[in-house]
């Protein structure tokens, strides 16, 4: 695992991670989460929520995520489009809660066992 410093728009983050395309989805995840919300609301239909998620990340997100292993504002780990992150993310959480409602469980937030164990090593740094 190697720390990645992720950048894209205002949102900035350390982690630790495999690889840095899970850095570049931990910061997705991280500048997201907070709208997790979206998919417990049964009134909201997918295009609702995609909307809302194109929406905040319009607002809060850059176009790319820049991924280094040597500081902020750096890309030579890797660039990753923010449209394809945002669709990754959005159908990993779509179906976590097909999977939590299939399974008659109330919808949480789920982070991977590997990325929970690292929350320790992920600070956020204001611009």
């Amino acid at each position: 695992m190697s720390k990645f410093y992720a950048t894209c728009g205002s949102q900035t983050l350390i982690i630790v991670a495999a690889t840095a395309e899970h850095a570049a989805m931990r910061l997705i995840d991280e500048a997201m989460g907070a709208h997790v919300w979206i998919y417990d609301d049964a009134e909201l239909n997918e295009q609702d929520r995609r909307d809302h998620l194109v929406l905040e990340a319009l607002l809060h997100l850059g176009t790319s995520v820049m991924i280094s292993e040597r500081g902020f504002n750096r890309c030579e780990a890797g660039q990753f489009d923010v449209p394809e992150l945002l669709e990754q993310w959005h159908r990993l959480m779509t179906g976590l809660a097909r999977l939590f409602s299939a399974a008659g469980l109330a919808p949480r937030r789920i982070t991977p066992v590997a990325i929970e164990a690292t929350v320790s090593n992920v600070r956020r740094h204001p611009r």
